[in-house]
């Protein structure tokens, strides 16, 4: 089976590559950017065997671009690690997040129904925040989203949808990794920088460690579970607050002298409301994949071990 990832150097991406490794599968790694040399050093590092970091330029809003690479190299799935999320930023991008997250999503789908192929697409928990929630989000929990970036990313689940292409949609929250940029090395760099730092304390959801998310997109393709199509929801499993998850970086990261302190989030205005409950219910993926999920601290103690061993 050929298996196309796009945006294959951000944090899931480059995940994906370690997955790759030793597959009976083919991988073929596509982004718009080469892959940084912060991303290559820590490949190497985190795998005994040779990491494919070679990228395949691919415009993925480019229909014409995208039908090409598909049939040229008769790719049988695509994961589509790609998205426009930065946040905040999107409030004043409009056009460039639906571009990324709605028109591309729909292009991909649209050229795998095609051939005959499959989609698996990454989305957001950023598409609740609208209403008051108190439990776990299902796959069928009222979606609300509050900006831009939840209605785009929605909007690209919709349009996977009207494709008609056989497609699994994950939604997943609070990724981080040892690659790019994300809260987990964010606020282990700061918590060395800084004598204190104040984390707010009334969002609460679950840290997603970019491996374990791989591992299952790797899982479903390996064990050919591609035809259990659907949305389904995938987080580490616990939850706990920005305030919780900071204190517990700079804890494992050997850092006890910087003062975590919780603040609210209204201390901190923004374009953006962000969701103040959106924890995932796993037990869709749970049931049918016949998988078990890692406790976020347990999941957050192994990234932070292989950041601290490459330092």
């Amino acid at each position: 089976m050929v298996v196309l990832v796009t945006g294959a150097n951000g944090q899931l991406g480059c995940e994906m590559r370690l997955r790759s490794v030793g597959s009976s599968d083919s991988y073929i790694f596509s982004d718009i950017a080469e892959i940084s040399e912060d991303s290559r050093s820590m490949l190497a590092a985190l795998s005994t065997s040779m990491v494919d970091t070679s990228t395949l330029h691919l415009d993925i809003t480019d229909i014409n671009q995208v039908r090409e690479m598909v049939r040229s190299h008769a790719v049988d799935v695509i994961v589509n690690c790609a998205a426009y999320t930065n946040v905040e930023a999107a409030e004043d991008n409009e056009a460039l997040a639906s571009k990324l997250n709605s028109t591309a999503p729909s292009i991909l789908a649209k050229v795998m129904q095609e051939v005959d192929g499959n989609l698996i697409h990454i989305s957001t928990d950023y598409v609740f925040g609208g209403h008051a929630l108190s439990a776990p989000c299902k796959e069928d929990t009222e979606v609300a989203p509050l900006g831009v970036y939840g209605r785009t990313k929605l909007e690209g689940e919709r349009e996977i949808a009207r494709s008609g292409c056989p497609s699994i949609i994950i939604r997943t929250a609070w990724l981080y990794s040892e690659f790019g940029k994300n809260f987990c090395l964010t606020i282990r760099r700061l918590s060395f920088e800084k004598e204190s730092l104040n984390v707010v304390c009334d969002q609460r959801g679950t840290p997603t460690y970019a491996a374990d998310l791989a591992t299952a997109i790797g899982s479903i393709i390996s064990e050919r579970a591609l035809d259990r199509t659907g949305i389904y929801h995938f987080s580490n499993e616990g939850e706990c607050t920005w305030y919780d998850f900071a204190k517990k970086i700079a804890q494992l990261s050997g850092n006890l002298s910087c003062k975590i302190m919780p603040c609210k989030s209204s201390e901190y205005p923004s374009k953006v409301q962000r969701p103040s409950y959106s924890v995932l219910d796993k037990t869709k993926y749970k049931t049918t994949f016949h998988k078990d999920i890692s406790q976020w601290e347990d999941s957050l103690e192994k990234c932070i071990k292989n950041i601290n061993a490459k330092q």
